[in-house]
């Protein structure tokens, strides 16, 4: 596959991608998560065509405002388990591998230069609530939830949790969410701030193309920076710790909790 020449965006068809939808209609670019079989959970190919689009966006002089969404009735719910089982259990250098994947997807979703949006149309558990936090606004719908469940599977959500977790929501309930594990109701999260609202599923629509009107009104270069200086608290928490994140849950897959935890859920009826 040929690489581009030059910063320049393409149409999204040419982009071919399988596990996520991109569309574009100016000022808006729109990433949805195209796998409702496995509620939207990510593998590798879904972690790079996120990255991919995500960059297109940043080149794209035209969008001004990128929404990012699922099919189906789940957001995300974070790692492909199965795929998991498969592919890196037992195996830390592949996994180290597919983790700087999930690293980059986060790097140029966070760093796109464009206000970002999380239109949370479902549950959004472990990598999929990391996903909505890496968005600069989020908006939910009422009779979903958001849950950590990596301390019942072998994996240490790291991965944006434990960084933005204490920043949004406080010390004590970041921690009350990571290590108790229990469903965040939308409109918890919304009074704890982990997501700016949460409304019927009939106005989430309405919610999100106001937001992306205001937002395109604002003038790109200072929005651009702006977005950085907000940043700054949780890429210092991110880049602190990602990389150390990445080797010692690269080396846990070598070990009995991580193996024994997926198999159990990959027996679950």
């Amino acid at each position: 596959m040929s690489q581009p020449t030059h910063p320049r965006p393409v149409s999204p068809e040419q982009l071919g991608f399988e596990r996520i939808v991109y569309e574009k209609a100016p000022p808006r670019a729109t990433i949805t998560l195209n796998r409702p079989e496995v509620l939207n959970a990510f593998d590798f190919q879904m972690l790079r065509e996120l990255a991919r689009a995500c960059e297109d966006v940043s080149w794209d002089d035209e969008i001004r405002v990128l929404v990012v969404t699922g099919a189906g009735r789940a957001f995300c719910v974070g790692a492909d388990l199965k795929s998991w089982a498969a592919d890196y259990l037992g195996k830390p250098t592949e996994y180290w591998k597919w983790f700087g994947a999930f690293k980059d997807m986060h790097d140029r979703l966070r760093e796109c230069g464009k206000p970002t949006v999380a239109r949370v149309n479902g549950i959004a558990v472990g990598g999929g609530n990391e996903l909505q936090m890496a968005c600069d606004l989020a908006v939910m719908v009422e009779d979903a939830f958001i849950r950590h469940v990596g301390l019942d599977h072998g994996s240490v959500p790291a991965g944006g949790a434990t960084q933005w977790l204490p920043l949004m929501v406080g010390d004590r309930r970041a921690r009350e969410i990571v290590l108790l594990g229990e469903e965040i109701p939308a409109r918890q999260a919304a009074e704890w701030g982990l997501i700016n609202r949460a409304v019927p599923a009939a106005e989430l629509d309405a919610v999100v193309d106001a937001w992306v009107e205001t937002l395109a009104r604002k003038l790109p270069q200072t929005t651009r920076y702006a977005k950085q200086q907000l940043n700054w608290w949780r890429d210092i928490s991110w880049h602190e710790t990602i990389g150390h994140a990445r080797d010692w849950l690269a080396l846990s897959m070598l070990g009995d909790e991580a193996n024994e935890a997926v198999e159990r859920f990959l027996k679950k009826p």
